[in-house]
């Protein structure tokens, strides 16, 4: 599949434009052939391009499980984890496909479907020398920084550099803004290039033995994902054809997601290696968005390249062996099943199998539960601690020994296990306990705030366990994820068990707080209300993930010192929106007897979450613009003053800020987002709109009549310029700092 060789490249070549294309320019004779010729070879090799399934040793499959439980089955088929990952097909696809043309700086993508068949179509012009290629403007909404050819950035970048006879066909390399190498480079910030290779060409240096465990979603390349070093190597790439257009198809391969958003995979050069399609689909607003503007990133920072193989798989699939081979350089992966399945929370059942058909075969009696249990495990039978370490396999941030052989054979940990043993949980207040975490973690300093508030609680999606084991309630002993959730008892959408859903929960053992009076009480709300949830006093959503805000899993109370130290916004103050930080530190001082700290003026006049959303950094806006559509803090606070502030996120620097301030301005007042608003499309490159949805606003108050605002706020009805003039004090405030926030 020579095509796809180029076509690594291309992709990694395209942080995104989303906009669409009536016609795509026509292409020569020659490459149309060639085309058609690459599209009758990729649909030959489709199925050996794909992880295969049905290994390692042990794994059955979950429809082996459905024969003796069909209700259980039932229930996992409908929920998210079964959909982590699936071959790409009609009735896994969620995404348009009917000639849909998303474009690049000079590449151009058109996607199409042929049956159960879906397919891009990658078009470049031939005709840009190499150094242009390099060092083309890059391209709006979100722009990285042009790398040049030969350029040494670092000691340490040289050895990604090629000598003599190597070429550099396409590449693209994620620079800091100040031009060096990132921080946590030895942690993913690598680069992916498809290039000839110098068969005198000497190995990349080993890594260090220890590596973190980082994103399964976002797919950052890591130490142990590598292939040989630095890049995957063709060994085929062809010489570019001058003044021609060059075009190639390739099949989409897999899908990931089934609930935000759909990832797409499609197949590189190295066995059945799966690469990062850089465009995403967002399933609330049915549209194509470029995979950079789904994450937390500073803007001038551009999206990598992702490998399903070695990264995403990790937590998207059961039963994974990556096998790649550092020699030959090429992947052949296998799993027991794509996707979160049966034996992923079970363990592999074929000896749990063989017990049954060994009885059926004897003709004896069934065996007793007891010895089938011994071949399989049961979270809710185990030990509590035994039973969360089987969601934080995937659901925590990890750290693994190189002795584990990860890249080569997969994780040794099966449920039941201790996965301290093998990949114990990095928890910032005791890294000096792990060996060998300290010292990489002071070479690699953004890493733990990329993932934690500055005291240590988690503050990215999916690693909830991380949040568990620091929580009270859970080291009490008896407490685990399984005191909350099911995924048989519950509903997909959040999965708490049936009995979960309010405070039976908390009142499990917390006994007292299940009669109405001693609840009231103790929350200072009335009973049944928001504020008398346990949940959001005590998880608030904290977390960022996934285009919104998610509830922490560190259980923990209010406290306004812990917003001052860290940043973290208080959960009074996500509900109560219209309230200052110095009206909650009073409330709480009265209620529970906090100290008051000393505040600013800012902290004492202005509504907390207007001065985070418009003051804050990227994290805390993202955070504070979700709730700002949060129906029980709208409730709380009133909804009539919300947009203005919102409309100022319009306008933020991160791509993130500015989807989920849309999302919630129209949940809010739809009739106010411009119907040619793109949040992906980058303030610099188009005027601003927070003028015109605050004057739209304005019509609007006018005309009902409704000037009751909350004063802290700033918010003016027919004062827009002295609102405006509040909000841009508070703008130019604003904490600047890079933020990536690593899913």
């Amino acid at each position: 599949m020579p095509a796809v060789l180029v076509a690594t490249g291309w992709l990694l070549l395209a942080p995104g434009c989303s906009r669409k294309e009536s016609a795509p320019a026509k292409v020569d004779d020659s490459t149309s052939a060639a085309a058609q010729e690459s599209v009758a070879s990729a649909a030959a090799d489709f199925p050996a391009r794909l992880p295969h399934v049905g290994g390692p040793a042990g794994y059955v499959g979950s429809k082996t499980c459905r024969s003796c439980h069909e209700d259980q089955f039932e229930t996992w088929h409908r929920s998210y984890h079964r959909t982590m990952t699936q071959i790409a097909a009609t009735d896994t696809i969620q995404a348009e496909f009917h000639n849909v043309t998303l474009t690049n700086e000079g590449v151009r993508f058109m996607l199409s479907r042929t049956n159960n068949e879906f397919w891009v179509r990658m078009e470049r012009m031939a005709s840009a020398t190499q150094g242009d290629a390099l060092n083309e403007p890059a391209p709006s909404p979100l722009p990285s920084p042009p790398l040049r050819a030969g350029e040494r950035v670092s000691a340490g970048r040289e050895r990604g550099r090629f000598k003599g006879s190597q070429r550099e066909v396409l590449l693209r390399e994620n620079l800091s803004p100040q031009g060096g190498e990132r921080a946590g480079r030895g942690a993913g910030e690598e680069r992916f290039m498809v290039r000839e290779q110098d068969p005198k060409e000497e190995p990349a240096p080993q890594e260090p033995p220890l590596t973190p465990s980082l994103s399964p979603s976002e797919g950052e390349r890591v130490a142990e994902g590598r292939v040989r070093g630095r890049f995957m190597v063709p060994m085929n790439a062809q010489e570019r054809k001058q003044d021609t257009q060059e075009a190639l198809d390739v099949r989409v391969g897999l899908v990931t997601g089934s609930h935000h958003m759909q990832v797409f995979w499609v197949p590189g050069d190295a066995g059945n290696m799966q690469i990062g399609f850089p465009f995403t689909w967002l399933i609330p607003e049915k549209r194509w968005v470029p995979r950079n503007s789904t994450f937390v990133r500073p803007p001038d920072v551009a999206h990598r390249s992702e490998v399903w193989n070695v990264i995403c798989s990790r937590c998207h699939a059961t039963g994974v062996e990556p096998r790649v081979d550092s020699d030959a350089r090429t992947m052949d992966t296998r799993v027991g099943e794509l996707g979160i399945a049966c034996e992923a929370c079970h363990g592999p059942g074929q000896r749990h199998v063989e017990a049954r058909q060994a009885a059926e075969r004897a003709q004896a009696p069934s065996p007793e539960a007891q010895t089938l249990r011994r071949e399989i495990v049961h979270p809710k039978k185990i030990d509590p601690k035994r039973a969360s370490q089987i969601c934080g396999f995937c659901h925590s941030m990890k750290w693994w020994d190189r002795s584990e052989d990860w890249r080569e054979r997969g994780f040794s940990y099966r449920p039941g296990d201790d996965l301290e043993a093998t990949t114990p949980i990095i928890r910032p207040s005791r890294v000096r306990e792990v060996p060998g975490l300290a010292d990489y973690l002071d070479r690699n300093p953004d890493l733990l705030r990329d993932f934690f508030w500055s005291d240590g609680m988690v503050r990215v999606s999916g690693r909830d366990y991380n949040g568990l084991l620091e929580s009270p309630c859970y080291q009490g002993g008896k407490f685990s994820c399984l005191s909350c959730h099911s995924l048989h008892e519950s509903d997909p959408e959040s999965q708490l068990a049936r009995n979960r859903t309010g405070n039976e929960a908390c009142t499990q053992c917390h006994e007292r707080f299940r009669e109405e009076t001693p609840l009231t009480a103790h929350t200072r709300h009335q009973a049944g209300s928001s504020g008398s949830l346990c949940y959001d006093c005590h998880m608030p959503h904290t977390t960022y993930g996934v285009l919104k805000a998610i509830r922490s899993h560190q259980v923990s109370s209010p406290r306004v010192v812990d917003e001052l130290a860290t940043g973290r916004p208080n959960a009074c103050n996500l509900c109560h929106l219209d309230k200052p930080l110095a009206w909650a530190a009073n409330q709480l001082g009265r209620w529970y007897g906090h100290s008051i700290p000393d505040l600013s003026e800012g902290q004492t006049a202005v509504a907390d979450a207007v001065r985070l959303a418009l003051a804050g950094d990227a994290g805390q806006r993202v955070l504070v613009a979700w709730h700002l559509s949060w129906e029980p803090a709208l409730q709380a606070s009133g909804r009539s003053w919300v947009p203005p502030v919102l409309a100022q996120l319009l306008d933020d620097p991160y791509a993130a800020v500015r989807c989920v301030a849309e999302r919630s301005l129209k949940r809010i007042a739809p009739g106010l987002v411009t119907s040619d608003y793109d949040y992906t499309v980058a303030p610099d490159s188009r005027p601003p709109v927070q003028t015109l949805v605050s004057e739209r606003w304005n019509k609007e108050m006018t005309a009902a009549r409704d000037h009751s605002l909350p004063a802290d706020t700033l918010v003016r009805v027919n004062d827009t310029a002295v609102m405006q003039d509040g909000f841009q004090r508070l703008v130019r405030l604003r904490d600047q700092k890079p933020v990536r926030l690593r899913e």
